[in-house]
């Protein structure tokens, strides 16, 4: 993911904790109001706070969010037990610049006509807010839980923490 959040701050710590994270699963609400989740590549977190995805004009969620444009994403990295949840708004484009910025040759296999197939486009998520867990090294946390049940003081199970966008 190309990182252009600013130096400071909570776009920042977002990220950082987002960097080596490839994949979110993207969560939409469908035309009878369930709730659905797949899979996106995240291209990009940039200086405004959008992160962007590559996307099919012709796949579901395009049509979802269409008629709704409140998102979640999710992120997952349990070999390190980080996780993040980003509330945001989406929005679609097919601005030829991002797309070149971010193009890559691994695109072809969901774009076979490259850059300028006609099913590409950018989808952008603003983010409203974020909210992280942070266990950090698992034989640290166990001993802080033992240490915790055995005692009146609570075990320290990592960092929690929510930032805005």
């Amino acid at each position: 993911m190309k990182n252009d959040a600013p130096n400071q701050g909570d776009l920042r710590k977002l990220g950082e904790l987002i960097d080596d994270i490839e994949v979110a699963m993207l969560t939409t609400r469908a035309a009878d109001n369930s709730l659905v989740s797949r899979p996106l590549e995240t291209l990009k977190l940039d200086a405004n706070g959008e992160l962007i995805f590559f996307t099919a004009a012709n796949s579901h969620k395009v049509a979802e969010l269409t008629d709704d444009h409140e998102v979640n994403l999710a992120y997952a990295h349990p070999g390190e037990h980080r996780y993040v949840s980003v509330r945001g708004r989406a929005r679609m484009d097919r601005e030829a610049d991002t797309i070149n910025e971010l193009w890559s040759p691994a695109q072809k296999v969901f774009f076979p006509d490259g850059k300028d197939d006609p099913n590409l486009m950018v989808l952008r998520v603003q983010v409203r807010d974020a909210s992280y867990w942070e266990a950090g090294n698992f034989v640290e946390r166990a001993l802080d839980l033992a240490r915790g049940m055995i005692s009146d003081a609570p075990g320290d199970i990592g960092e929690h923490g929510h930032l805005e966008g």
